[in-house]
């Protein structure tokens, strides 16, 4: 590992300024993601500014929704009431996630910055351009059983790892950001970006900007949500297609709106805005739901060994839907 400096940041204004100062800084809480990208040479900060001990940690309830610290725990945000009752596919997705252990210590920013699990990415051996950029994809050509089935392009095949980001997507959160210029509010549709000739920028964020919370809104009435996750084994282990849904039914029984994201297939958390626009106001039925997943994957682009994705990403969809609306049923 590199040699590098420390300094445990009093405030986020000061954790801010350290980092900004510094071109090779880079923000630790939690470490579960980033420690280990320095064990294996794929991060090499020369300072790090340690945002742990910054009281970050409070989940907030308003009327407009909820408000959740940067620095809340994985496993207390998963066990969270207001969680649990009012956004459960977020309580799933964070259960979901990884073991014990590492809940206890993720944060919730920390696991909306993952990095991809790609293989080539984590073996410095090997080029890799999201670790250096214009090195090449080692991925083209080689593993893709667990690469992106949606908006990659020819110069990153990876996906995004998280499992909470994905519900955050369905739940139409906003990332709140302190930078040098101030505070910004990012829809985390927005905060995340597609790989196009720049997958070494997971995100948006600029060079020192932290993030300090995301903010949740209300739920609409009578909607029904959960999160499901596809993956090689029932324990610890990254998805191989996931789907947060949340589907809200009309008086008449019909769906009111639909909010969907999709894990697993693309870079970011794939958000299904064609799926709800099918979806809204239609009747819900196996037939509507097969139409809105073909209509969604219409623009898959399997690579070799992972095109069982979309039929997997289809029926989960589907699945997902159907069991939300028996739900609501009961």
């Amino acid at each position: 590992m590199k040699a590098f400096d420390y300094h445990l940041a009093t405030s986020p204004a000061d954790a801010v300024a350290t980092v900004a100062a510094h071109p090779g800084a880079a923000y630790l809480a939690g470490g579960t993601n980033l420690v280990d990208h320095m064990k294996l040479g794929v991060a090499e900060p020369d300072l790090l500014v340690d945002v742990s001990r910054l009281q970050l940690d409070q989940v907030a309830v308003s009327d407009d929704g909820v408000r959740i610290g940067a620095n809340v725990r994985n496993s207390d945000l998963a066990a969270e009431p207001v969680i649990r009752s009012h956004y459960p596919m977020l309580a799933r997705a964070l259960l979901s996630g990884a073991s014990g252990q590492l809940r206890n210590a993720a944060t919730t920013a920390g696991n909306l910055l993952q990095r991809t699990r790609c293989v080539y990415f984590q073996d410095v051996t090997t080029p890799c351009n999201k670790r250096d950029p214009g090195s090449g994809c080692s991925a083209l050509g080689g593993y893709l059983r667990y690469h992106a089935i949606l908006g990659a392009s020819p110069h990153c095949v990876a996906v995004h790892p998280s499992d909470m980001a994905v519900a955050m997507s369905a739940l139409d959160a906003v990332v709140v950001v302190q930078g040098p210029d101030g505070e910004r509010r990012l829809p985390v549709d927005d905060f995340y970006r597609l790989p196009g000739d720049e997958p070494h920028r997971d995100t948006t964020l600029a060079h020192a900007e932290l993030i300090t919370a995301v903010e949740l809104p209300k739920p609409p009435a009578h909607a029904v949500s959960d999160y499901r996750k596809v993956r090689d084994r029932a324990s610890y282990a990254f998805a191989l297609v996931s789907v947060a849904a949340e589907l809200a039914f009309t008086v008449t029984h019909q769906i009111g709106s639909a909010r969907i994201a999709l894990g697993g297939v693309a870079h970011k958390p794939w958000r299904a805005r064609l799926a709800e626009r099918m979806l809204t106001g239609d009747q819900p039925s196996d037939e509507t739901f097969l139409a809105a997943a073909d209509a969604e994957l219409s623009a898959a682009e399997p690579l070799p060994g992972n095109e069982f994705k979309v039929e997997l990403a289809r029926r989960t969809l589907v699945a997902q839907l159907r069991m939300l609306t028996a739900r609501r049923q009961r």
